[in-house]
């Protein structure tokens, strides 16, 4: 679990936990029970593999040099992207290779260089890439920036990557969460939190972690509450309209 500060709208704070939500139960991995399957295979289990997908000459620079960029109708007649003698073995243990742009071996890893983007796609600048420290449990806490919008209008805008469960560590703090879910709950709507001075600054939980926006929900029934702080770093937009 981790510790969020956080303030409510009345600007009061206090130190709480975050955990991710508990997921569904997945699909079952094995040999299903004996009424399905004949009994001799029951009780076998699954062995996954790594199996060779393609060789060099099945890539896209070796088929475009010999076929042409355009070679679909190549890849139909006779399949030269497949290596019989190679393709579908068995893979064991595998290392990392890096190779530079025109596919040599690297023989040191290379240099990892930050690139930075302006908002319009162009390239701003580079730069040794820099550690970005986590700002959620700060002296600063993570605040309601008063902007709230109905929640139907959140999930058609905003597309969510994560949902935590902020969850009290004592009575105090209880009442606290418990008041903040109820406020969200009554009116049917999620606020916007950010972090630093004045909630200006997206949520990075760890360092060098996502930055996200943070859309705080409640969920109240009769004494038990739930309030879940759904984070997104992507904002959902009608593609303009071609003039």
């Amino acid at each position: 679990m981790r510790k969020l500060h956080i303030t409510n709208s009345a600007g009061r704070d206090a130190t709480v936990q975050s955990l991710g939500l508990r997921p569904g139960a997945g699909h079952p991995r094995g040999i299903p029970a004996a009424g399905d399957r004949p009994a001799q295979v029951v009780g076998q289990g699954i062995r996954f593999a790594k199996f060779l997908a393609t060789t060099q000459s099945g890539l896209h620079d070796a088929l475009a040099a010999e076929h042409g960029e355009d070679y679909g109708s190549a890849l139909i007649e006779g399949d030269p992207e497949v290596d019989i003698e190679s393709v579908g073995r068995f893979l064991g243990k595998t290392d990392k290779v890096f190779l530079s742009s025109s596919g040599d071996v690297l023989y040191a890893a290379p240099e990892v260089i930050e690139v930075i983007y302006a908002p319009d796609g162009s390239e701003r600048a580079r730069r040794a890439p820099q550690d970005v420290p986590g700002n959620v449990n700060e002296v600063d806490p993570v605040s309601w920036t008063g902007k709230k919008m109905p929640k139907a209008a959140v999930v058609t805008r905003f597309a969510f990557r994560r949902t935590l469960q902020v969850r009290h560590v004592d009575g105090l703090t209880y009442d606290f969460l418990f008041g903040m879910a109820k406020e969200l709950s009554d009116k049917n709507e999620m606020v916007l939190v950010g972090a630093g001075p004045g909630g200006k600054k997206p949520l990075v939980f760890q360092t060098n972690g996502t930055p996200c926006r943070g859309f705080l929900e409640g969920r109240v029934d009769g004494e038990r509450y739930k309030l879940l702080l759904h984070l997104s770093n992507m904002e959902l937009k009608l593609p303009e309209e071609a003039s």
